[in-house]
């Protein structure tokens, strides 16, 4: 309850956004394979600056 109005960090909100990416891009799969390539990659980038933040 606390927690409520706790700022987020960058980690967790780029966490939320690299789940966010592959999400879409698991549907994005079954209809246009290009788009969902595409997520994938935006992810990957996305994990990269996780893994920036960490060092």
């Amino acid at each position: 309850m606390f927690g409520l109005f706790k700022k987020k960090s960058e980690k967790e909100k780029l966490q939320k956004l690299y789940a966010k990416l592959l999400a879409d891009a698991h549907k994005l799969s079954t209809s246009n394979r290009k788009l969902s390539d595409e997520k994938v990659y935006e992810a990957e980038q996305v994990m990269k600056q996780i893994e920036a933040l960490e060092k």
